[in-house]
């Protein structure tokens, strides 16, 4: 039996009150075909019972709206701080446009339609106003992929120029985006921080569906250095799988290869870890997928490899650099 999807986008969902918003004309001018569905607020298709995100995301929809109550909230446990005292992260965008099986939003989420919100002025607002405060350490790419979705929203470039004008903000952009032609179009600024998380190719093959491969995010992770941006390699989440070694020596390789390591601000190193809640979802989701049955260990509501097989993981990755890095420019979550 043939099955047939409907291409990603074809229908979008926009909250009624911000239809005319100057960002909803941008981001429909990209989909003039898309047939744009007015809704009351976002939650009533995003948050709807009985969703089957795997078929979701063969024929992604988009939902545009504009976030409301809290913008701002302090990092999790799970996440690394890197050294910050202030640390904390913002979601303009819910929901990834790629498809990592591993992936913590599919058990956070209950939909695979990512959500862009509109209204990021109030966002900044809600940043000015904690400056006053004190410092910030903001991640603004952990609830997606706001490199890949550039060329829609354009928020990248505006996370960057209001950066630039305030002091005492530092931002973090994670990717596992490979632009080519972006960075000399972003003043590089010592707050802006573009984060490229790297696997194995054997792990982007299997598990990080429709992402970069690895050599494509080494070459977009050198020419943002070339550029002057401070660049960040993040080697997490490490994966446990058939010859994990050999994968990650040969991935190390490459990267000592491609990258010219004295010259980049800092790597990051994690093995796999998730909040309980969030596994016990995706395993109902995902009953084929290896990397989401793994017989995880259950430390105080988070599920890992366990301290022993984490430690070798993150020992054997953090090995391949010790000889180019300084300790305190390798960050292991703890």
């Amino acid at each position: 039996m043939t099955v047939s999807y409907n291409p990603p986008f074809s229908h979008i969902y926009a909250e009624k009150g911000i239809l005319n918003h100057p960002r909803t004309r941008q981001i429909l001018a990209h989909f003039p075909y898309a047939k744009v569905v007015p809704i009351a607020h976002y939650k009533d298709v995003f948050n709807r019972p009985r969703q089957d995100i795997s078929l979701q995301e063969k024929a992604k929809s988009l939902i545009l709206a504009a976030q409301t109550g809290s913008l701002l909230f302090p990092g999790a446990p799970v996440c690394q701080s890197f050294g910050e005292e202030y640390f904390y992260y913002s979601s303009c965008i819910l929901g990834c446009f790629f498809n990592c099986e591993y992936c913590f939003l599919k058990g956070m989420y209950p939909s695979a339609y990512p959500v862009i919100f509109v209204n990021l002025e109030d966002y900044f607002r809600a940043i000015e106003d904690l400056l006053k405060e004190h410092p910030v350490y903001l991640c603004v790419s952990y609830d997606t992929d706001l490199l890949a979705a550039e060329a829609l929203t354009g928020y990248v470039r505006e996370w960057a120029a209001f950066t630039a004008v305030h002091p005492g903000l530092r931002i973090e952009i994670r990717t596992k985006s490979a632009p080519a032609g972006l960075w000399q179009d972003y003043p590089p600024h010592p707050d802006v921080i573009f984060a490229f998380t790297l696997s194995p190719q054997a792990v982007i093959e299997q598990f990080e569906h429709g992402t970069p491969s690895l050599e494509k995010r080494l070459e977009s992770a050198a020419a943002a250095l070339a550029a002057g941006h401070p660049v960040r390699l993040c080697f997490d989440p490490i994966l446990y799988f058939p010859d994990w070694e050999k994968h990650y020596a040969d991935m190390a390789a490459l990267v000592r290869e491609k990258i010219p390591l004295p010259l980049i601000r800092d790597i990051s190193i994690g093995s796999f870890r998730i909040s309980q809640d969030f596994l016990k979802k995706m395993r109902r989701a995902m009953p084929d997928s290896p990397v989401v049955q793994f017989p995880y260990v259950n430390e105080d509501g988070y599920y890992s490899y366990g301290k022993e097989l984490s430690g070798r993981l993150e020992n054997f990755v953090e090995k391949q650099f010790t000889d180019l890095l300084a300790p305190e420019r390798i960050f292991r979550w703890r």
